[in-house]
């Protein structure tokens, strides 16, 4: 009855399909799957590899089928997918990851990383933008709940997504291929050849394509009344080789290259009049490319006893980003912000730029899993450098400067060129990451049914950076280019985090445990706050500081996982609490174009997920999954919006940067006046309830064999910010899927129906925290897609 319940709330699809295990978690799991029971999923949990239902942590795997059933070509799609996650989007598409309410919520400054972190085979994403990618030959992908701060470290403070992507087998020639096409001119296709050289070598390559018309398009820009948005066009490669020259030694090199190069995503300004939300009253043609490179490699060594793994990777990253930053054609934006932006009749984004590189190295020895007592040993060094540069355009007819189709001038422009002055924000800057940690973890058995686990990572991060701004298109530089990085603060240190659990075999198919966890995400630099805010110049204690505390958050989590009905029905339940300290988010300042990065002392988080699977006849499977949670902030903070503080300014008359350095010190003490006390408040990205549930059908029909599947989909409401200013509000959605395949032919056509009433969910809502007027937007989910495929497998 309680499986039944599940399935039929609003819950998500609850892991890979109970039939099969993947390539990739098949090939990696080694002994561990050999001993597992038919049909366990292994999951690379905790970097060494278990059944998902000995797992002693929240974790979901959501399989490649499951992906192909729900057309989830990125790591936005998995909304829905696994309990507590919610992925939202920001300025240009940017990606706010969050798990249980933790995640990134400092989007757009690159100083500073998500509270989930992103990995590929264990590879470590260093950048949130590259999270954009899209997946490519996957096997499953796994999603740890919860901080992860021994085995994943810093940046694993809501939890862990780790990608498993298949790998080369010497086992045989095989490979695959289908093409899609739908609405929107959408087309979508794959390939992939696996093909082994000789008894110890294979390779493996992949490559996926995506393309479709705009979801959404501006009306008002200039020569193109329809200038199409929320497009895609997207290119995914990937190519592996593994060598085994013995059954002790394997290793493994993979790239995986991804290019995206599409207009702008649509973002809506709440102002904006036309109701119909796939069009948007904004004038400016944005753009949105991005390239990444990941070069890795895995050794592994089997010893008497244990198994050493080095694991290398570089990664590039270059993403050119351009839109409308105030959503609204220049009637409607000077209507709505004259007074706050001077009488300005445009805020566009010309360029924000990122170019980024990053190389990490991991050992670790791990022992077997023989005998009472399991342990694993390792150590990690990143090094990453992010290059960022801005060119922020905004002015009025009345100006030298006004030119609304503006494009980015070159970084090495000369400080007296008259485009200079055209540059409403400007930045130039560069920051060096150097990080290392060293972790241990071990289970040991008490008895044969109780096991005590405990771990503990030393974590040290160092940051440095050089960096040159200039409000208003006014530089500092007499010579040379007019933006001149120069150095900045540097901030580091080192940071504790421990894991201590206990689970008890109640029975082979049941589990308890309880665990009590510390992740932490470090903290870092303001460079602009270090030399401008009024903490610094002003002496104002609650403005923007130069230095970002670490967060740190305390779990405690009490879970069960269980199988009944002769593993029929599978069920997973848990349950957490957490005191979540610092929080770092973009606070206002102040002082204008002062903004940077802050901590909230504390919050206090609390939740339950259920996860079901049962499989009522061989036939006829229902899955489901659920996921209560909330969290206040517990403490006194004062903290200043873009929102109150803008409009603050506005009532007082000092409007625009010229109105406010005529009015310096009194337009301060104005948006002084604006601080709020966020005590009280939600923690933001947290939806009360979300969920899935889906029934599936599978059986022979004539000469092949028929899958339907349906699926419901609830994404609770949510506050965006921590004023609780922005609330993004709640949808549900409708998919459905069938596929027929031809027994012994390897050929399967199928339909894929998305959004089947055409939701226009609204997937975040954001204020523009580096805008002229703090404009707010919405973000639409895919309206309604249906896709045939035609595929081929052997």
């Amino acid at each position: 009855m309680l499986a039944l319940l599940a399935a039929g709330l609003p819950v998500a699809a609850y892991a890979s399909d109970a039939d099969t295990t993947t390539d990739a978690a098949t090939a990696a799991a080694g002994a561990a799957a050999s001993s597992a029971p038919a049909g366990e999923i292994i999951v690379s949990a905790e970097r060494t590899h278990t059944t998902l239902q000995k797992a002693t942590l929240s974790v979901t795997a959501v399989s490649a089928d499951t992906l192909a059933k729900n057309n989830i070509t990125e790591i936005g799609g998995l909304n829905g997918q696994v309990p507590g996650l919610v992925v939202a989007s920001s300025n240009a598409g940017e990606r706010n990851i969050a798990i249980r309410g933790i995640g990134l919520g400092t989007p757009e400054n690159p100083q500073t990383q998500s509270g989930v972190s992103y990995h590929i085979d264990g590879v470590y994403i260093f950048n949130s933008i590259a999270a954009n990618a899209a997946f490519i030959d996957v096997g499953q992908v796994e999603v740890l709940r919860g901080p992860q701060g021994t085995m994943y470290g810093q940046g694993s403070t809501g939890g862990t997504i780790n990608v498993v992507s298949n790998q080369p087998t010497t086992d045989a020639v095989s490979g695959s291929a289908d093409v899609g096409y739908g609405n929107y001119n959408y087309i979508k296709s794959d390939a992939m050849l696996n093909v082994p050289i000789t008894d110890t070598l294979a390779v493996r390559g992949a490559v996926s394509y995506e393309k479709h018309d705009g979801y959404a398009h501006a009306t008002q820009v200039p020569g193109n009344s329809s200038y199409s948005l929320s497009n895609a066009n997207h290119l995914t490669g990937k190519a592996s080789i593994k060598w085994t020259p013995t059954s002790d030694v394997s290793v493994l090199l993979s790239t995986i290259q991804y290019r995206g190069n599409d207009h702008a995503p649509e973002q809506k300004n709440v102002l904006d009049p036309d109701p119909d939300a796939r069009e948007v009253t904004q004038d400016y043609p944005g753009r949105n490319y991005v390239r990444t490179q990941l070069y890795y490699g895995v050794i592994k060594y089997n010893m008497p006893g244990v198994t050493f793994t080095s694991t290398t990777s570089y990664q590039k990253l270059k993403s050119n980003q351009s839109w409308d930053g105030d959503g609204l054609d220049e009637e409607l934006y000077l209507a709505d912000a004259g007074a706050a932006s001077g009488g300005a009749t445009y805020d566009h984004i010309g360029l924000w730029q990122q170019k980024a590189t990053s190389w990490t190295q991991e050992y670790n020895i791990a022992s077997d899993t023989k005998g009472p007592f399991k342990w694993i040993l390792g150590g990690v060094y990143l090094h990453s450098v992010n290059k960022t540069y801005i060119n922020e355009f905004s002015g009025n007819p009345d100006s030298d400067a006004y030119n609304p189709q503006a494009t980015a001038l070159p970084a090495d422009t000369a400080w007296d060129d008259p485009a200079v002055q055209t540059v409403y924000y400007g930045e130039n800057s560069q920051v060096t990451r150097e990080s290392y940690a060293f972790y241990g973890q071990g289970t040991y058995k008490l008895t044969d049914l109780l096991s005590f686990t405990a771990g503990v990572r030393y974590n040290h991060d160092k940051y440095s950076g050089m960096s040159d701004t200039l409000n208003g298109g006014a530089t500092d530089q007499t010579s040379g280019a007019y933006l001149q990085p120069a150095p900045t603060v540097t901030h580091g240190g080192g940071q504790m985090t421990w894991k201590a659990a206990l689970d008890y075999q109640i029975t082979p198919e049941n589990m308890v445990y309880v665990s009590y966890t510390r992740g932490y995400k470090p903290g870092g630099v303001n460079s602009n706050a270090a030399v401008n805010g009024s903490y610094v110049t002003l002496g104002n204690p609650d403005g923007v500081q130069g230095t970002i505390k670490n967060e740190v958050v305390d779990s405690f989590e009490i879970g069960s996982k269980n199988r009944f009905f002769g593993n029929k029905l599978t069920l997973n339940a848990s349950a957490f609490y957490y005191l979540y300290k610092n929080m770092q988010f973009i606070n206002d300042d102040p002082v204008l174009f002062a903004y940077g990065i802050s901590n909230v002392p504390m919050a206090h988080i609390y939740g339950a997920e259920f996860e079901a699977n049962y499989d009522v006849t061989p036939h006829l499977t229902l899955n489901g999954n659920l996921a209560l949670e909330h969290g206040t902030f517990s403490d006194n903070y004062e903290a200043l919006s873009g929102i109150a503080s803008s409009a603050a300014q506005t009532a007082a008359g000092y409007g625009g940067t010229s109105g406010f350095y005529s009015n310096y010190y009194a337009a301060y003490l104005t948006r002084l006046g604006a601080y709020q006390d966020v005590k009280g408040n939600d923690v933001p990205t947290m939806p009360a309830v979300t969920g899935s549930g889906s029934a599936e059908w599978n059986g022979d029909v004539g000469p092949g064999q028929l899958l339907l599947r349906a699926q419901y989909t609830y994404r609770g409401k949510y506050n965006s910010d921590i004023f609780g200013e922005i609330k993004t509000p709640s949808y549900q959605t409708v998919n459905l899927f069938a596929r027929y395949a031809l027994k012994d032919t390897g050929l399967w056509v199928s339909a894929t129906l998305t959004n089947l009433f055409n939701v226009n969910g609204i997937s975040s809502r954001f204020t523009d925290p580096y805008g002229v007027t703090h404009q707010t937007f919405s973000t639409y989910i895919p309206p309604r897609q249906f896709i045939a495929t035609i595929g081929f497998k052997f």
